[in-house]
């Protein structure tokens, strides 16, 4: 029995994912620098934070937000920060695109922590995890079958949207080859824009 509303659910997270955000550049940038199959490492780590949040919803996370409504200020500018992180590391970046031979200088730990890091301290994820998703959450006998289906349906289509981006980037890597420093710094661009952008609206 699926959820009560879930070709809503469907609809807001297909909005959601199909709207580039930090998590698409991110991972476009990755692609490019290092391959499109290193790259879904960062989709991982970002589908293992909205697990995590998911599963904090269960444990009363809607709640705290509720009674420490500052928490989430504290995770948009920590997110704010590490964005302005990324986006310096792909200035400081010196790496020629090669696409038989990918770009080695990120581990897989790394490019997964930054999936992880750039999803968990989302605040548009914060706020959609702790008042939208629980709304779709009533209590009754298919309570946890019902958190099951919407957590599986959310990363499975986040995690396939992501590898997209990915690989749309890495279809068109063979044009960029020659200039990955301007991809860096408009990958940078886009990474500082979007964190002033969570600064001023969100």
């Amino acid at each position: 029995m699926i959820p009560e509303n879930y070709l809503i659910f469907l609809q807001i997270i297909i909005f959601m994912f199909v709207t580039p955000g930090a998590p698409r550049v991110l991972i476009m940038s990755q692609s490019l620098n290092y391959g499109f199959g290193k790259s879904l490492w960062t989709a991982f780590g970002d589908i293992s934070a909205n697990s995590l949040q998911m599963i904090l919803v269960l444990f009363g996370f809607a709640a705290l937000i509720k009674l420490f409504p500052d928490v989430i200020i504290y995770f948009k500018w920590s997110g704010i920060l590490y964005l302005l992180y990324i986006a310096y590391g792909y200035v400081k970046l010196k790496s020629n695109i090669n696409i038989s031979n990918e770009v080695k200088q990120k581990s897989i730990s790394a490019l997964y922590m930054d999936g992880f890091l750039i999803a968990f301290l989302s605040p548009k994820a914060t706020v959609f995890f702790a008042t939208v998703f629980p709304t779709f959450l009533i209590a009754g006998s298919n309570y946890y079958e019902h958190f099951f289906i919407l957590l599986l349906t959310y990363i499975s289509l986040d995690f396939l949207t992501l590898a997209i981006y990915s690989g749309i980037a890495r279809a068109i890597a063979s044009k960029l080859k020659n200039n990955l420093s301007l991809v860096n710094y408009i990958s940078a661009g886009a990474l500082v824009i979007i964190a002033i952008v969570i600064a001023i609206k969100v």
